[in-house]
Order: C-alpha cells, then sequence, then structure tokens
C-alpha cells in the first residue's frame, strides 16, 4: 500500500500518574460505606499540532477533576468499573484518540502485600463507519 496522498499526524501521550483520589469502592461488606484511597495513572493519545499554548492542548486537570467526579458521585463496586468510566470521561475530549487508565486500590490486600490490586483499561476512539448504499453512495 503506498504512503502518496496520506496525511500522518503526530501522536503525543499525556500523561498524569501517581494521581491520589478517595473513593467508596469495593464489594465486600467491610468496603461499603468506607473511603479508600486509589491510585491513578491514565495514559492518553492526542494528535500534536504544534501546539504551543495551553489553549491549544489537552489541560493535566481535566483528568484530575475526571477522577475527582467520578469518585464523588458515589459507591462503585469495582476498580474496573471507575478505570472505564475515566477512559470514558477522557475520550469525551475530541482530541483524545487512546485512553490507557489503571487504578489501584493500596489497601486491597493490605497487610499482606506491598503491591496494590486494581484494574488497567485501554480503549480507542471507535469512529461510526459509514455505511455504503447499493448504488454505492455514502
Amino acid at each position: 500500500m503506498s504512503m502518496a496522498g496520506q496525511v500522518r499526524t503526530a501522536m503525543t501521550k499525556v500523561f498524569v500518574t501517581g494521581l491520589k483520589v478517595q473513593a467508596q469502592i469495593g464489594v465486600y461488606r467491610h468496603e461499603i460505606g468506607r473511603v479508600q484511597p486509589l491510585v491513578i495513572d491514565v495514559e492518553l493519545e492526542v494528535p500534536t499540532a504544534g501546539a504551543d499554548r495551553l489553549a491549544e492542548t489537552l489541560n493535566y486537570e481535566t483528568i484530575m477533576v475526571a477522577a475527582r467526579d467520578i469518585a464523588g458521585a458515589g459507591h462503585i463496586d469495582l476498580v474496573e468499573t471507575f478505570a472505564q468510566r475515566l477512559a470514558q470521561a477522557c475520550l469525551a475530549d475530541d482530541r483524545v484518540t487512546k485512553a490507557r487508565v489503571r487504578v489501584e486500590k493500596p489497601l486491597a490486600l493490605a497487610p499482606d502485600a506491598v503491591a496494590a490490586g486494581g484494574g488497567d483499561h485501554s480503549r480507542p476512539r471507535i469512529t461510526p463507519l459509514r455505511l455504503r448504499s447499493a448504488g454505492g453512495a455514502t
């Protein structure tokens, strides 16, 4: 396949690591009605078009606000659900082409594990396909 006539867009990975959020999360009886810490890593792919000002690019604070909003919306059973919701919130920005969200519950296995339990969710932007009619028109 020839590359002639194709436009290549440079992509940038925007990331936030170690974001700490307090959330009501978990399925066990001792977790219901209790706030516990989450540690969140987010990686987003966005096209780069010579952006040189904050207004032209993705502001990291929007990721933090979205994570806090999800945590503040009420109890969530699974970290995987939290990760999916945050990925969806990030993809609401049309510039984001892919979102990867990792959520850890540091106290999930305490005191028996140094590492945390958690979930990792990756989601590309899905572009709807345009169907062709029998005559070939779109």
